[in-house]
C-alpha cells in the first residue's frame, strides 16, 4: 500500500510539472507572437513613411490619396480632420520639405504629437517624420566641382540627398494582453523622391 501511494505521489508531481511547463511554453510562444506582430506593424509604418516622403518630394505636396478625407481618412493624426491639414500648408509637408526643421512633435504614445496615426493588424501605430539635414550626394557635381545644376542636379548626376528620421510606435491592448514595439530608421532620400536608402 505504501509503495502504491509513493508511486501515485511521484506520478502526480511529474504530471503537475509537465502541465506547468506546457503552460509556460504556451505563454512564451504567445508573447513572442505578440512581439513579432508589433514589430511587423512598426515596420509597415516605416515603409509607409518612406512612401510619404518619396511622394511628397516628387510632387511637392503630401498626396491627397494618403491623407484621404475627414469622412474617409487614410492616415489620421489626432485632432486633425486630415493628416496635419490646417490653415495653409500641411505641417507634415513642411517637415518633409524643410520649412519646419526641429519640430518638437513625437510619435511617443505617452503624450507625443505624431504626424500620423495608422491602424494595422490590430495595432495603433504613431508615426513621426523629421527632416535631419541635406547633403551633397557622394559623387555629385557639388563635391567634384564639375558644375551645379540646381538642387537635386549636378553635372555628374549625383545631386543632393536629404536625411530623414522615421519614428514608429506600435501599441495594442486586447483583453488581458497588450503589446508594443518601437522602431526608428534613418533614410537618405534623393530630393527628387526617386529613391530612399536606409542608413541606420
Amino acid at each position: 500500500m505504501l509503495t502504491v501511494m509513493m508511486l501515485t505521489l511521484i506520478l502526480t508531481v511529474i504530471g503537475l510539472a509537465a502541465i506547468t511547463t506546457t503552460v509556460m511554453d504556451m505563454k512564451m510562444a504567445g508573447g513572442e507572437r505578440l512581439r513579432e506582430s508589433g514589430v511587423n506593424a512598426a515596420e509597415s509604418c516605416l515603409n509607409t513613411g518612406i512612401q510619404i516622403i518619396q511622394q511628397t518630394l516628387a510632387g511637392g505636396t503630401v498626396p491627397a490619396a494618403l491623407t484621404g478625407s475627414a469622412a474617409n481618412p487614410r492616415i489620421l493624426a489626432p485632432g486633425r480632420t486630415t493628416m496635419g491639414l490646417g490653415v495653409g500648408q500641411n505641417p507634415l509637408e513642411g517637415e518633409i520639405m524643410g520649412q519646419s526643421d526641429g519640430n518638437p512633435d513625437s510619435a511617443n504614445p505617452q503624450g507625443g504629437t505624431p504626424n500620423a496615426v495608422l491602424t494595422t493588424a490590430g495595432y495603433t501605430v504613431n508615426m513621426d517624420i523629421d527632416r535631419l539635414y541635406a547633403k551633397a550626394k557622394a559623387g555629385s557635381g557639388l563635391q567634384f566641382a564639375a558644375g551645379y545644376s540646381g538642387t537635386g542636379g549636378g553635372a555628374t548626376g549625383g545631386g543632393v540627398e536629404v536625411l530623414y528620421r522615421i519614428d514608429c510606435y506600435a501599441t495594442t491592448t486586447g483583453g488581458a494582453t497588450s503589446s508594443s514595439a518601437h522602431l526608428t530608421g534613418v533614410y537618405a532620400c534623393v530630393v527628387t523622391g526617386q529613391s530612399c536608402q536606409r542608413q541606420i
